[in-house]
């Protein structure tokens, strides 16, 4: 069985039954087939029809709606098959061979489906389809594709979704869902050949025009299937934040539109099981999976394939929860432990892939990169590990048995880690990051006695590291161990050229998500890819930019006080009893001083000065947090609805953002700097606000969402337009929903100091809560005093 067309593909199918609730396509399809036929056909050589096309689509609703499909349907669609063929009904039949493609695909019957794809596009010629741009041609070149697809023929539907495409552009309006369709299947087909970057931009494309075509995209289930397909293929590329955000977000959507009951939850809540099994939540998993488990129990039967792979991805799951000092490959565990089929997923361990979970064979395949220069735009897209775990990979094999070697007698005192600026720091970069400032790379710090003795030197030797590394199936991580050049020779390497980081290494704990980006890709395309960088260059796997090197430079040998210094002006962090300093020093900026990770610290000294940073004194976090409750007041609740009220769009867009920004801050700080860190720069500010969302022990952790759908819908509220899949309804819709939202978010902002006891009053016009906040500083220092 064909596990994924068993849920709807948001609209997707063009089919109805487990591929949909409650499209009209088949219709549409019948109606534009008719008024070809009816156009190539003489009127008056037309016998009256005897076959009802609606008639038999609410037939075959009813059969899925009192879920009998498994035993009623076939049966169903062959008789109406031969009905709407002795009818003489070419319109009617092309309707019934496009369901029947649907349902066929949806039980595995692929042989037989590839008969009913060479059937209705004979029949499609024969009624002059195939020289238009009809609807009725590009649903069934979508429906006989994706049945090719699911039948493994991908050369064949890759084709035929191309002539769908062509179709397309000129039958759709830009919003109609059909085209989400076409790129939620081109990313299926995507990803079941290995092109998983090709997957996510189909379906981010699929998500944004089945936003802009929702009227409410906060309860709409197609909205909820594109995020449940975006989780899974972002999982696919160890994108854990943003595929756990996508998969809570498909959740929420369906608690949110009251849509629990619709077989199709199965499938966000198989997908946000697969992800929480990836992320070693394995007892969130396991509820998923149960969940998941009766939703299709009840929809289609135990007697399923679809059951039976959810029952087997549930029991790793209980294992792996019965076992907490079991170890899982994470590389393993997005492609090989998965959940059930999700509407635009690859099943990764269905029947016909062989073995499953932990178990499951990997890809010999590797990807060698070197430092080489040319073919740079190859290399930045090559590299599938996050920088942090190349960066420590690096220092493992390459720079600490260099130490060992060359500086024995200070081994026990430098301290080595990747801190600073820079995506990879945060662990958020990707491969749209490795554009500049990428490569293999770490710091190394010492006391400033250590760098008088060996610094000068201690850096030559660093930039002679050898770069070139490979990168297996499963992202293991292996460096070459030949000298770069020959300023200092080459160090004993004691086996490091063999040494291998595996993946495990930096695996997350549970409850915790990371942002590697994907293991290589196998078969052709890693080894194209391995083919074109394998020349070793002295030059960076990425150009340089003037911000990274002298002063600025990111990655070398450094005094633990410049180091630090280079960031924030300070040494070291300013003291307890000066507010004043650290009122001074920019949020963005105690991120990027905190951040990243150390990877070896024999003395302490520089973990001891970085903790200094993050220990923002707790006079100065509730300072803070009054001056964010005042912002939120005045920018969101009292000079938004004003701004939006005399149509000042231009005001109104500026007090979102200065809500949007104190509101993000305030959840960090909330939630305590020492424990979470610091909000970084607006660019990852939200992916930062993301993965603190997601933490288990997150205080206000729905307040990110909410800030992205306001941000969502100002194009609406301030200027009226289609902008971000508005549609073009106008502002009034957009201002009252962001309205709501700023006023739940004052609510929920009260609920939380509240429990916190830093307020008894239950106003929700923030500006009067600064008061009660501001009583808890114990400090008399007028700077922390806002009022």
């Amino acid at each position: 069985m064909d596990e994924e067309a068993l849920l709807k593909q948001f609209a997707a199918q063009f089919a109805h039954g487990p591929d949909d609730a409650d499209d009209t396509d088949a219709a549409a399809a019948a109606q534009g087939a008719d008024s070809t036929a009816n156009q190539v056909a003489d009127d008056a050589d037309q016998s009256p029809a005897t076959f009802d096309t609606q008639q038999f689509l609410n037939g075959l609703d009813a059969i899925f709606d009192r879920h009998t499909a498994a035993t009623e349907a076939g049966p169903y669609l062959e008789q109406a098959m031969v009905d709407a063929e002795n009818a003489g009904d070419e319109a009617g039949l092309l309707t019934v061979l496009n369901e029947t493609m649907g349902f066929y695909r949806s039980q595995g019957r692929h042989k037989e489906n590839q008969w009913i794809v060479q059937r209705a596009l004979e029949l499609a010629a024969r009624m002059g389809l195939t020289t238009g741009t009809s609807e009725a041609w590009a649903t069934t070149l979508i429906n006989c594709a994706t049945s090719m697809r699911a039948a493994k023929q991908y050369d064949q539907a890759e084709d035929l979704y191309h002539q769908a495409q062509s179709v397309c552009r000129h039958s759709l309006a830009p919003t109609d869902r059909r085209l989400a369709a076409l790129h939620n299947n081109l990313s299926m087909l995507y990803s079941e050949t290995n092109r998983p970057d090709k997957a996510e931009l189909e379906l981010r494309e699929a998500l944004r025009i089945i936003e802009a075509s929702s009227v409410n995209p906060d309860a709409d289930i197609d909205v909820a299937s594109s995020h449940t397909n975006l989780a899974l293929t972002l999982l696919t590329e160890h994108k854990l934040e943003d595929a756990h955000w996508h998969a809570a977000k498909a959740l929420e959507i369906y608690r949110t539109g009251h849509l629990e009951h619709s077989a199709h939850y199965a499938s966000a809540l198989a997908g946000f099981a697969q992800v929480c099994f990836a992320e070693r939540r394995y007892a969130d998993a396991v509820t998923g999976y149960r969940h998941a488990l009766a939703v299709i129990e009840e929809c289609y039967g135990k007697d399923t394939d679809y059951w039976r792979i959810t029952a087997d991805n549930l029991r790793q799951a209980e294992e792996a929860a019965a076992q907490p000092g079991v170890t899982v490959d994470n590389a393993g565990v997005a492609g090989d432990a998965g959940a059930l089929p999700q509407s635009g997923s690859r099943l990764p361990n269905s029947p016909a892939q062989g073995k499953t979970g932990a178990n499951a064979a990997s890809s010999p395949s590797t990807v060698s990169v070197s430092t080489g220069s040319a073919g740079a735009a190859e290399a930045v897209s090559a590299c599938p590990v996050s920088g942090l775990k190349l960066a420590r990979a690096f220092w493992t094999q390459m720079g600490k048995p260099m130490i060992a070697a060359k500086y024995p007698q200070y081994a026990g005192r430098i301290a080595a880690g990747l801190v600073g600026h820079g995506s990879e720091c945060y662990g958020f970069d990707d491969a749209y990051s490795q554009d500049h400032d990428f490569g293999p790379r770490f710091c190394l710090w010492l006391t400033d006695e250590d760098y008088a003795a060996i610094g000068e030197q201690l850096e030559v030797d660093y930039e002679a590291l050898p770069r070139k590394f490979s990168v297996d199936a499963q992202g293991r991580v292996t460096f070459e161990a030949h000298a770069r050049s020959d300023a200092s020779g080459a160090f004993p390497s004691a086996g490091a050229g063999s040494t291998v980081i595996p993946d495990a290494a930096n695996a997350p704990t549970p409850g915790t998500a990371t942002h590697d980006t994907a293991t290589a890709e196998s078969g052709a395309a890693s080894s194209d890819v391995a083919e074109a960088m394998t020349t070793p260059i002295d030059a960076p796997l990425s150009p340089v930019t003037p911000r990274a090197q002298g002063a600025n430079r990111r990655d070398g040998v450094f005094r633990i006080g410049d180091f630090f210094e280079s960031i924030t002006g300070y040494r070291t962090a300013p003291a307890q009893t000066a507010p004043h300093e650290w009122l001074m020093l920019a949020e963005s900026t105690l991120a990027a001083a905190t951040n990243g990770e150390v990877f070896a610290d024999p003395t302490g000294q520089f973990s001891k000065t970085r903790q200094g940073f993050k220990d923002m004194p707790d006079d100065v976090r509730l300072a803070l947090i009054s001056k964010r409750l005042g912002m939120i007041a005045q920018a969101g609740q009292y000079n938004l609805p004003r701004s939006l009220k005399r149509g000042d769009g231009a005001a109104a867009w500026l007090s979102i953002h200065e809500f949007v920004q104190a509101t993000a801050s305030l959840v960090f700080l909330v939630n305590v700097p020492m424990v979470v860190g610091y909000m970084p720069y607006y660019k990852w500010q939200f992916a930062a606000l993301r993965k603190l969302s997601g933490s288990m022990f997150a205080l206000l952790p729905n307040v990110g969402e909410q800030l992205e759908t306001v941000m969502r819908l100002s194009s609406a509220a301030c200027y009226g337009g289609a902008g971000f899949g508005e549609g073009g309804k106008g502002a009034a819709p957009a201002i009252e929903k962001i309205n709501d939202i700023v006023e739940q978010i004052a609510v929920d902002i009260v609920k939380e100091l509240k429990r916190e006891h830093l307020t008894t009053s239950g106003e929700t016009f923030l500006e009067w809560q600064r008061p009660y906040v501001e009583d808890h500083i114990a400090s008399d220092d007028p700077v922390l005093k806002s009022l």
